[in-house]
């Protein structure tokens, strides 16, 4: 137990640890070489950053080394070690070493007493849980206790049913009959023709337009202005006011110009940037809220660059093309309804925000302490705020922002970051409203809908959108589905991922380069709703384990799927072929082949309406998606044995594909020495073979073996409790293992794995080390052992003792050698 606690301590800091130290300068007063201007402890990885004039600086702890090479930024990581640095800076006049502690002592011990006083809190009220989930072995348990230590995701916002109901039968909106639009026009003269057509020729509500021209350097633009203006003055008299600045005023003068002829009209207000493109018939639609409820002071619609009210993801820009902004709008007009609930925002965004004409009456002018502009309807709407004001969202509406014409990209980034400053000192609970409504994200129906549609739209009429399903467990099968999205994302084709095993039934992902938009139900039919605008899908099986009733989810992708649709399968598990998907019986052993006329605990299932279903039936219900796929992918000989034992007449539909490494694996040469230290590389649980190293640690430690040793490279599973004799390095990464193999002094790389794998990354790793390499001759792992020249399978026995099975094949003995 006090092993386990150990471990699982050390994971807790790796997660929870988090200091910074003050910068220095590197070289001397003399000869200044450069300064670190940030020092970062993160866990166990110590990391510095800033700027070196000379070729390269080596940074050696007691538990590593890095090597920066500035040009002239540079930022380099190791791990932490005892907190001493060995700092070596490479100059023409040879190294100049200085030893120091980043990290002050003081310091570095009172975070380590907070985080192990937040471990203790956690542990006491983990406790219970752990009870719960030895005696049920109910992953909702485990979730709860992974939550508790801080190792579980955040929580996930929930789609909203009322936002995909049928309109209710109310009576309409009462239709505006006049508006006042203010445009602030500084050069973007290549987007200006097309703001000022679609004004044109899509508002649906009478409307002036004040233009201020605010003195542009573009030559073109003011000549072109005024002839456009006098053409509409000439058809439809006093349609248009144009008011030219001699000098250059700034956005915030610009508009309050504007505001001042709007309160003169008392009509309500748009504020439009020149850089927005407004779809057919946007005028009412944004203006629905405030003529429907006098509290609603402003309204922004959707966008693709509008902070909060941003698609795909909250405050992340995202370029459409041609035709693009359009349909969206098209599908958010089945969320302008009445019925639609009303989302309220702690701000609106100036870049197409309706204002009523009584609150704008009330703030008659923006604050000219913003300078040139960005802010500025921040701190008009936080005062309006104060005043009973409210912020309301337009779901029904998307309007296409092609952000920062007017000022340009870096100048924004300037401005912004300065504003921003202004506006939390005026107002030091916005950035937490913000916050609030970022991590519940109200929107996020309309948001992750639209995102969808764009995702559809993306694709085009050539291609499809995959559409993953895949559990929440991580691992190998996360990895695989992790480089997959990258690759949909890169061939232009934004992926969308439905999740299972998480708090709700189905949580719902769509992937782009933005980032992702994620929402949960546990209602199939809103995820199909969610869906319904992707025209052409590609439903991908990744992983269903975790999910509370698996064998419902064969008939979840087939409900799912339109004529049209392909379905694919991949085999990271078995779960296609058994409830057990390690294939594991229910005294946690394999034994082969899978019968459906042996009985098993283990592989029948009692379903959550208190049916129960034995393998036949299993097999009956995910036989159906086997038939359906045209493409099963599995990644090793052995499992389209597995698969094709099960199901013999899906052999035309089966590809053998092998994963590639994504990280080449440096060769590692074996250390010198008498002592034989194995490795057992990967993350250690149940099915990894944690027994298996509890056995061999226990027997070393009976046997008073000194001539082997066992190291974990990797972390433990919380449920498991390794010997005092075993040590646990902790997660890595591969271009870590030769300097662990040289720490360590790792003669032999050892997978005990007790489950047949479908492909083994760890094995594949461990393999391209060059050091030998033993595995149980099943599944995947004993494939590519029995393979590789370095490879070394240990005969599999299910009713023998897998850890002798192991002494017995590596030859463990006082000075026994590599085998």
């Amino acid at each position: 137990m006090l092993t386990r606690l150990r471990v699982l301590f050390r994971r807790f800091v790796r997660q929870h640890r988090h200091v910074d130290g003050p910068g220095f300068d590197l070289g001397s007063p003399a000869r200044p070489l450069g300064r670190v201007d940030r020092v970062n402890l993160t866990g166990d990885t110590l990391t510095l950053s800033g700027q070196c004039t000379a070729h390269s600086l080596t940074l050696t702890s007691t538990e590593g080394r890095a090597t920066g090479l500035p040009s002239p930024d540079f930022q380099v990581s190791l791990p932490l070690g005892d907190g001493t640095l060995r700092v070596v800076i490479d100059t023409a006049d040879g190294p100049q070493e200085t030893r120091l502690s980043p990290i002050a002592p003081r310091r570095l011990r009172a975070e380590n007493r907070r985080v192990a006083k937040d471990f203790a809190l956690a542990a006491a009220q983990a406790l219970p849980l752990a009870l719960r989930y030895v005696a049920t072995k109910d992953l909702r348990h485990h979730r709860a206790i992974k939550a508790l230590f801080g190792f579980a995701p955040p929580g996930v916002p929930s789609l909203d049913a009322a936002f995909f109901s049928p309109p209710a039968a109310t009576q309409d909106d009462p239709r505006p009959d006049a508006l006042t639009i203010i445009l602030p026009v500084y050069n973007a003269f290549d987007l200006l023709p097309e703001v000022l057509d679609r004004l044109d020729r899509h508002t649906d509500v009478p409307a002036h337009l004040v233009i201020v021209e605010d003195a542009s350097t573009d030559p073109d633009l003011r000549p072109w202005l005024l002839d456009w203006a006098a053409d509409r003055n000439a058809d439809q008299p006093g349609r248009v006011t144009l008011l030219l600045h001699d000098t250059n005023q700034g956005f915030i003068r610009s508009v309050n110009e504007g505001f001042a002829i709007a309160l003169d009209r008392d009509a309500p207000v748009v504020l439009l940037n020149a850089d927005a493109l407004v779809p057919e018939g946007w005028a009412a639609r944004l203006l629905a809220p405030i003529l429907r409820d006098p509290t609603v002071a402003s309204v922004t619609p959707m966008s693709n660059d509008a902070e909060i009210f941003s698609v795909p993801v909250l405050c992340q820009r995202l370029d459409l093309r041609p035709d693009e902004a359009e349909a969206l709008d098209r599908q958010a007009r089945a969320f302008g309804t009445r019925s639609t609930p009303e989302i309220e925002a702690p701000t609106g965004v100036g870049f197409c925000m309706a204002i009523s004409a009584e609150w704008l009456a009330r703030q008659p002018a923006f604050d000219t302490g913003f300078g040139r502009g960005y802010g500025e309807e921040v701190d008009w709407c936080q005062k309006i705020r104060a005043g009973g004001g409210r912020h309301v969202a337009a779901p029904g509406l998307f309007v296409e922002h092609k952000g920062g014409a007017s000022f340009g990209s870096s100048e924004k980034t300037a401005l912004v970051a300065e504003n921003s400053r202004e506006i939390s000192r005026r107002y030091p609970g916005y950035d937490a409203d913000v916050q609030a409504f970022g991590t519940t994200d109200p929107l996020v129906s309309v948001r992750i809908a639209l995102a969808a549609g764009w995702a559809g739209l993306r694709a085009g009429e050539t291609a499809v959108t995959p559409v993953y399903l895949a559990h929440s467990l991580g691992g190998g099968a996360e990895a695989d589905l992790t480089r997959r999205l990258a690759r949909d994302r890169a061939a232009g084709t934004p992926p969308i991922v439905l999740r299972v095993g998480g708090p709700a039934r189905w949580q719902i992902e769509v992937v782009s380069d933005a980032g992702r938009c994620i929402a949960a139900t546990d209602d199939i039919s809103l995820v199909e709703a969610v869906l319904a605008n992707v025209p052409h899908r590609r439903f991908v099986y990744s992983c269903g384990v975790g999910d509370p009733d698996p064998a419902a989810l064969p008939g979840v992708l087939l409900s799912l799927r339109r004529p049209g649709d392909r379905i694919q399968m991949l085999i990271h598990d078995y779960l296609p072929l058994s409830p057990s998907y390690a294939l594991l019986d229910a005294d946690g052993v394999y034994r082969p082949p899978l019968d459906p006329a042996r009985a098993d605990a283990a592989h029948e299932v009692l379903r959550p309406e208190g049916t129960r279903l034995d393998l036949a039936g299993w097999q009956q219900e995910w036989g159906k998606l086997v038939q359906a796929a045209d493409d099963i992918e599995v990644f090793s000989p052995d499992s389209r044995r597995q698969l094709l034992a099960v199901y013999p007449e899906a052999a035309p539909a089966i590809h053998l594909r092998p994963h590639t490494l994504p990280t080449e694996v440096p060769t590692v040469p074996a250390p010198k020495g008498a002592r034989r230290l194995i490795g057992v590389l990967g993350t250690m649980g149940q099915l990894k073979g944690a027994a298996v190293v509890v056995g061999l640690g226990r027997k070393l430690e009976r046997t008073g073996q000194t001539g082997t040793g066992l190291v974990v490279i990797g972390d433990v599973a919380l449920s498991q409790a390794l010997p005092g004799s075993v040590r646990v390095h902790g997660a890595y990464t591969v271009d870590q293992l030769p300097d662990l193999v040289a720490r360590y002094g790792i003669t032999d790389w050892l997978i005990p794995s007790i489950w047949p794998e479908t492909f083994s990354f760890t094995t594949h790793e461990a393999l391209a080390t060059g050091l030998p390499t033993h595995a149980f001759a099943i599944g995947a792992q004993g494939d590519a052992v029995a393979e590789a020249p370095n490879g070394h399978p240990i005969p599999y026995d299910p009713d023998a003792d897998v850890a002798d099975a192991v002494w017995t094949a590596l030859g463990i003995g006082p000075h026994a050698g590599s085998a």
